[in-house]
């Protein structure tokens, strides 16, 4: 038996804003509100679903340092340029870790910072 991956936790500044953010890039929804400031977005089959759910946690000061993961995401419904642009206007910003421009990917960052890429293929929606 394997593990499967089911839930990933983020530390955030502002839980709220980053969920708010993160749901509409992934069309996921507000699953619950922690006590702490926490809040879980997810697909609408919630945790265990087909997809991980995410919890932004609440914390004081940013991770020092280089983050050592990142969230690749895919466009499913527009080519990558739709996409791109779709995410510039939700308030992703485009972010420089030495790409050269002749990769397939775009390099972004949320807007606490959080780099992710978007990539060019395209999958089917959950």
């Amino acid at each position: 038996m394997a593990c499967r991956f089911s839930e990933l936790v983020v530390d955030s500044r502002d839980p709220e804003s980053l969920a708010t953010f993160w749901a509409e890039v992934l069309g996921y929804e507000v699953l619950g509100r922690e006590e702490d400031g926490g809040v879980e977005i997810g697909p609408a089959a919630g945790f265990g679903g087909p997809a991980p759910t995410i919890v932004f946690a609440p914390v004081a000061e940013p991770t020092p340092g280089k983050v050592r993961l990142h969230v690749d995401v895919s466009p499913t419904d527009r080519d990558q340029d739709a996409e791109l642009e779709r995410l510039l206007a939700l308030g992703a910003t485009r972010a420089d870790v030495g790409q050269s421009g002749d990769e397939s990917f775009h390099v972004l960052a949320d807007p606490e910072g959080n780099e992710f890429c978007l990539l060019r293929r395209r999958l089917d929606p959950l």
